[in-house]
C-alpha cells in the first residue's frame, strides 16, 4: 500500500522500541544485547536485501525448495543450542524457525497450485481505500476467522506432537511441563506445531477467505 513515508518511519520506530524495551523489561536481554541485536539486524538487512527477489524466486519455483527449507531450519535449531540447563530461548528460536519454514512452504504450495493470492505487480503500490462500515466489518471478520483457524491449528498440533514425541523418545509425559523442557520433545513440538501455523497462515487461511468471499 502507498502510505506517507513519515507514517511508516514512526510506526517502525515505535514497534522496534517496544520490542527492544520489552526484552529488557522481561529480563531476557541486557541493554548491550539489544544494541548488538539491533546492529546485527541492520547488517542482515544490508546483506540480504539485494538477494530478496532471488531467494523468493527459489522458494517458489525450485522443486526441492520445501525439503531444503525444512532441512535448513531444522539444522539451524538443532546445532544452534548446546544448553547445560533449560532456557526459553531454545524453544523461542525453534518456534521462529518452524513458523518461517511453514510460511515458505505455504508460499511454495500456492505457487505450484497456481493460486495467485497476491495482486499483480503492475497494480502495486495499492492506494488506501476509504474506511467504511463494510470495509471495517470485513477486516474484523477476517481477523476473527484467521485467529480462530490458527489457534485451532496450534491447539490440535500441540495435542498430537507432545505425546507423540514423548512416546518416540520414551520420555514420561505425566508432567507435560517438565517433558516439554526436554530437547527431544521441545524441538519437534515447536517445529511441527508452529510450522503448521505458518503453513495455515500462508495457504489454508487465504484459501478459506477466497472460498467464503472475504479475499
Amino acid at each position: 500500500y502507498q502510505y506517507p513515508l513519515m507514517f511508516g518511519l514512526i510506526l517502525a520506530f515505535c514497534w522496534c522500541s517496544l520490542v527492544c524495551c520489552s526484552r529488557i523489561y522481561m529480563g531476557m536481554h541486557s541493554i548491550l544485547d539489544v544494541i548488538a541485536g539491533f546492529l546485527y539486524a541492520i547488517l542482515i538487512l544490508v546483506v540480504f536485501h539485494p538477494l530478496v527477489d532471488l531467494i523468493d524466486n527459489f522458494n517458489l519455483t525450485c522443486k526441492y525448495a520445501p525439503l531444503i527449507i525444512i532441512s535448513l531450519h531444522l539444522a539451524l535449531g538443532i546445532f544452534s543450542f548446546t544448553l547445560d540447563t533449560w532456557s526459553t530461548s531454545r524453544g523461542d528460536t525453534a518456534q521462529i524457525l518452524g513458523c518461517g519454514a511453514g510460511v515458505a512452504c505455504g508460499s511454495h504450495v500456492n505457487y505450484i497450485m497456481g493460486l495467485k493470492l497476491d495482486p499483480p505487480p503492475n497494480t502495486l503500490p495499492l492506494s488506501l481505500s476509504s474506511l467504511s462500515v463494510t470495509v471495517f466489518g470485513k477486516a474484523i471478520l477476517r481477523l476473527l476467522i484467521g485467529v480462530i483457524v490458527l489457534l485451532l491449528t496450534k491447539i490440535g498440533m500441540k495435542k498430537v506432537t507432545i505425546p507423540l514425541a514423548c512416546k518416540i523418545f520414551r520420555i514420561p509425559h505425566d508432567d507435560v511441563r517438565k517433558a516439554r523442557q526436554r530437547m527431544e520433545v521441545e524441538l519437534p513440538y515447536r517445529y511441527i506445531t508452529y510450522g503448521m501455523v505458518g503453513f495455515s497462515l500462508m495457504f489454508i487461511v487465504p484459501c478459506l477467505f477466497h472460498f467464503i468471499g472475504l479475499s
